[in-house]
């Protein structure tokens, strides 16, 4: 069995810390029960999602990951603004982390299920 690369640790971690933290920083938001709420709620639940699959080694979970990040950078994008960029930084250093050889190697070792 491979060993986890270090960088898939780190930011499936951050996925975690990231998701949880939102749902906490957001839990006044998400109990009115409404369509934003639940966006919001759904949101950082596959952000834990991502994180804890990844941890996994399950290869869907980083490409959630991926498509989780894409996300953000297009919603940071109406209207154009410094989040923009930040979150195009933080896109290009978790395509990096998660595309590197010896990620592919783990991910494509753990298998399906």
């Amino acid at each position: 069995m491979n060993k986890r690369p270090i960088a898939v640790t780190v930011v499936a971690c951050l996925y975690l810390l990231v998701g949880v933290g939102g749902l906490i920083g957001h839990f006044h938001e998400i109990i009115p029960i409404n369509r934003d709420g639940v966006l919001i709620a759904v949101t950082e639940i596959l952000a834990i999602v991502a994180g804890a699959f990844m941890l996994r080694g399950q290869n869907w979970a980083r490409w959630l990951a991926l498509a989780w990040m894409a996300f953000h950078v297009v919603l940071s994008a109406f209207p154009v603004s410094y989040a923009l960029a930040v979150h195009c930084v933080f896109f290009v250093a978790i395509a990096w982390a998660l595309m590197q050889r010896r990620a592919g190697e783990y991910f494509r070792e753990q298998g399906p299920g």
